[in-house]
This record gives C-alpha cells, structure tokens and sequence, in this order.
C-alpha cells in the first residue's frame, strides 16, 4: 500500500515538474500577419516591421541614406521568376554595401509554401538577384532583410498575387 501511494505522489510531483517546465520555457507563438503587419518575435518581445514595397520601379529609402528599387525579370506568374533588387546612393550611383536575404511565402498559407532565407546573388551589373519559385495562384509576399556589417537595417515586403 505504501509502495503504490508513493508511486502516486512521485508520479504526480514528476507531472507537476513537467508541466511547470513547459510554461517556463514554452515560446510565444510567432504571430503571421498580412504584408506590412507587425511580427511578434518570442525572444524579448520585439518587433520587426516589414515596410510595405508595393510597387515595381519605385524607390524605396533604406534610411540610410541610400534607396532600393526592385522589379521581377517578367510579370510574375506559375515557374520561376527572378526578383531584382538594385541600390543606389544619394548620388543614383548604384552600389553593392548589403548582404540581402529574402524570404516568399503565401500570407493566406502562411509556411505552405515558405522558401526559407535566400541570399540575393550580385550579378555581373550589381543587382541583388533572387529566384522565386510560384508553385500555385494566389497571393504571395516576399520579406526582404538588408544588412550591413551583420546587422539588419531594413525590412521591406514585397506582394504581388498571381
């Protein structure tokens, strides 16, 4: 009788420390929101905002001074299209300071379809090249992140639907 009563109690003390383990460690869920919207992150509670970049050919200020423009190699549609991303200086000189990482996904199948972090690739004219692969219809973002010298700068999304 002794043997099954404490049985129970360790039994129950080791639930108790389980459970007590999994709401101090247990992570705030990463909140998806539209194109723009805020991301809640669950270490420290900070926030990232992702500027909306709606249109092609528009410039976009990175706060430092220097500005992006973007554009896609064709209207983006089902297969692979390649999303283009030049920076300039105060003077329109183009230049090449950040390492880019951009990341598509379907808002409305939030990790569906997500590609995960992709470096740009500089070609030959210095343009931040990325492939995006557009596996079905619907609406799709890309969330671009500029960094410079390791640390991020700028946060911008990008949405087109197809």
């Amino acid at each position: 009788m002794t043997y099954k009563r404490g049985a129970r109690i360790a039994l129950g003390c080791s639930l108790v420390l389980i459970l007590a383990s999994i709401k101090l460690f247990a992570v705030e869920p990463v909140a998806y929101l539209p194109s723009g919207a805020r991301l809640q992150i669950a270490s420290g509670n900070q926030e990232i905002v992702y500027k909306p970049m709606p249109k092609t050919g528009k410039k976009y200020e990175l706060g430092d001074g220097n500005y992006v423009v973007y554009d896609f190699s064709e209207k983006p549609k089902m297969g692979t299209v390649i999303l283009k991303i030049q920076v300039f200086n105060k003077k329109g000189e183009q230049i090449t300071p950040y390492v880019v990482k951009g990341r598509s996904d379907m808002p409305s199948m939030r990790g569906a379809h997500d590609s995960g972090d992709v470096e740009f690739k500089l070609n030959r004219k210095n343009d931040y090249l990325m492939p995006v692969n557009i596996v079905m219809p619907g609406d799709w973002e890309v969330r671009v992140t500029f960094f410079k010298d390791g640390k991020p700068v700028y946060y911008g999304s990008i949405t087109f639907d197809v």
